[in-house]
């Protein structure tokens, strides 16, 4: 395991590009199977998730050139083979069974292992995802060492409603659709920025999609998807994230944004705490929202309940990002209620914010009520396998005076390359350390 050594207390300032996000980098990268063409994607990350399915690729006999000093990779499966006897998907990584579709269409066969997950948010079941599959004409065999699916070519197209508006299983459909034969309609559809970012990559291979950005998907079947060059977005994730570590720690971050519209409701957010989020120029900076530049919890006009935070399905702010500002929360004056509606007991790690000297009732197992403003300490703390727990409690250690240590933080290089790297560019003191 991989732990942070943070010696806080050191306003963070500068400006920092973001890397692009895991959550578009990894379904798209599915997608290339779809394709015999060569595909270029430019600000590929350096993250585990990625490194893994390209060394799966490189085991099908895919072309595979990256560099990542460059952030380009160049990938062509013109003479992909894969034989469920032998070739195995990636382990203990939720976008795993984002590849079953491109091997559906190439082979007519996937295999999945039991151990498809990722982070530990609540319970993340694939039965969703077996449904999808089947609408398209899949049939699935459970093995005891996995499952097994098949399925002639083309895919036939299917009329899909999902009991809500998953992420990946959005992305799995839209990946079966493509070279469905006929007309496929998925109602309740995700559509958070990453989703949208993924359609447009499938665009551009030829893919005919309408309804981007809406929970009404319709895509029309093609016969085959081109190749072509395709530009990541930067991380709405790490924007925000830097954003907030400029405000916690009281010095100011400048990230690049070339998608500010996004961004609404996380400006008001921000607010709340007394920030207020700037965008110009293509850069998103955040300034102190009052005559103090101390981080101070909004009261509401409704004075007979408490400030809160809700975080559901974009586009409501992502549950995702609910830890930042949960971090923000533990150090600003006030009491505030966050609300997790997606995940069951993903607000369990805020008992580690006791160690620091904050205070935090959780209410049930979605909603946590912080009261803000205690005095803080430098601790030892343990981070879930959530990436951006692991980023909060690192929020809170960059904050506060002295030398604290957040443990099991490994789940951070899953998401964001040169993490710490980044962080000392802005005047932080925080070193990696791997434990026994």
């Amino acid at each position: 395991m991989s732990d942070l050594i943070v010696h806080g207390g050191k306003p963070l300032r500068g400006r920092l590009v973001p890397s692009a996000n895991k959550n578009a980098v990894l379904p798209i990268l599915c997608a290339t199977l779809l394709t015999r063409e060569p595909v270029r994607l430019i600000g590929i990350p350096e993250i585990t998730d990625v490194k893994k399915i390209l060394e799966i690729f490189r085991e099908l006999g895919s072309r595979v050139e990256v560099d990542f000093a460059a952030r380009v990779l160049e990938v062509h499966h013109e003479h992909t083979r894969f034989d469920e006897a032998v070739h195995r998907l990636p382990e203990a990584m939720r976008s795993s069974i984002m590849l079953v579709p491109g091997l559906l269409a190439r082979f007519g066969v996937a295999r999945i292992e039991d151990d498809v997950k990722g982070c530990s948010l609540g319970m993340r079941e694939i039965d969703p995802h077996v449904e999808v599959m089947q609408s398209f004409g899949a049939s699935v065999e459970r093995r005891p060492d996995g499952i097994v699916m098949r399925a002639g070519r083309p895919l036939r197209a299917a009329q899909h409603w999902l009991d809500y508006a998953s992420v990946t299983t959005t992305e799995n459909y839209v990946l079966c659709a493509a070279l469905a034969h006929g007309r496929s309609v998925l109602m309740n559809a995700a559509s958070e920025p990453h989703v949208q970012e993924f359609c447009r990559f499938m665009q551009m291979l030829g893919a005919r999609i309408e309804g981007v950005g809406t929970s009404r998907l319709v895509v029309e079947g093609v016969e085959t998807l081109g190749g072509g060059s395709f530009t990541f977005d930067e991380d709405f994730h790490e924007i925000v994230t830097f954003l907030a570590l400029g405000a916690i720690t009281g010095g100011g971050v400048e990230v690049k944004n070339s998608t500010p519209e996004q961004f609404p409701l996380i400006d008001r957010s921000f607010a709340k705490f007394g920030v207020r989020v700037v965008h110009e120029g293509g850069w998103s900076r955040t300034v102190p929202d009052g005559p103090t530049p101390h981080l101070r919890v909004r009261e509401p006009f409704t004075r007979n309940i408490l400030q809160k935070i809700e975080a559901a399905p974009w586009p409501y702010l992502p549950v995702d990002l609910l830890p930042i500002f949960v971090a923000l929360g533990v150090r600003a004056e006030g009491s505030i209620l966050f609300w997790n509606k997606v995940y069951d007991g993903a607000m369990g790690w805020t008992a580690e914010l006791s160690k620091f000297g904050g205070h935090a009732l959780m209410c049930d197992p979605h909603r946590v009520i912080v009261f803000g403003g205690k005095p803080l300490v430098p601790a030892t703390v343990e981070s879930p396998y959530i990436i951006r727990v692991a980023i909060a409690l690192l929020m809170l250690a960059a904050s506060i005076p002295g030398h604290s240590t957040i443990r099991n933080a490994a789940p951070i290089r899953r998401a964001h390359p040169h993490f710490v790297e980044n962080l000392s560019a802005l005047g932080a003191e925080i070193e990696w350390r791997d434990s026994p």
